[in-house]
């Protein structure tokens, strides 16, 4: 556990409140607002799971005690008014209370001219496109012809990035990597393979990078 910041710097409300967004260290997606006093920071950060302060039982809440979906977190950020938590967690299961992976799930506005992508977002329309086939559309034609034939693209598709990249044609090289990365989704999802799979593996090996360099420079 490191701690950076010591709690008394924190701005607490007249309560003794502060508020802490919880968001998902992986996908990056907002999963609820809480509040948390003095008592219940101390206990997430020596817990490395979210605890809360309930303010409608008025008593200490940890995430999961009860539905088991508890919130592993990764790092509690504060603002630059010191007032408000920004709280990454590897959630257990959905956040809300009424059983979906966010709390906020309810559309309010969005632009006709500026969309959100993520690429769970990409993920989630193309595992639409498996379970529930479209005519006409490409990746369902890909599903329907099988591993084989996405394997075959996914080839095609690095080689075409290597060979955009050789001829040093950044704009090309964006266009192709694009390509290659969609078509890795493609194979993902047959495959049954999630990002949060490959968010652990790269941080497994992360971890393994920096024990190296470590060991490097203390020789």
């Amino acid at each position: 556990m490191a701690i950076l910041m010591d709690i008394e710097e924190l701005k607490f409300d007249d309560r003794g409140l502060i508020p802490a967004i919880v968001v998902d260290a992986v996908t990056k997606r907002v999963l609820t607002l809480a509040y948390m006093n003095r008592e219940s920071l101390k206990i997430s950060m020596e817990k490395e799971l979210t605890c809360f302060w309930s303010r409608s039982r008025q008593e200490l809440w940890l995430k999961g005690d009860t539905s088991g979906n508890y919130q592993h977190i990764v790092s509690i950020t504060a603002d630059c008014d010191r007032d408000a938590l920004v709280v990454m967690v590897e959630p257990d299961g959905p956040a809300c209370h009424l059983g979906t992976e966010s709390c906020f799930e309810y559309p309010v506005y969005r632009s006709e001219e500026r969309t959100e992508f993520s690429y769970q977002g990409l993920m989630d329309l193309i595992e639409g496109r498996k379970t529930n086939p479209k005519e006409g559309s490409y990746t369902t034609y890909l599903f329907d012809k099988g591993l084989d034939k996405i394997l075959k693209k996914v080839g095609e598709e690095s080689t075409e990035v290597i060979i955009a990249a050789k001829d040093q044609d950044k704009a090309e090289t964006i266009y192709e990597v694009a390509d290659l990365a969609y078509h890795v989704m493609v194979m993902m999802i047959e495959a049954g393979i999630s990002l949060e799979d490959i968010h652990r593996e790269l941080a497994s090996r992360h971890v393994i990078d920096h024990k190296v360099k470590q060991e490097k420079m203390t020789k």
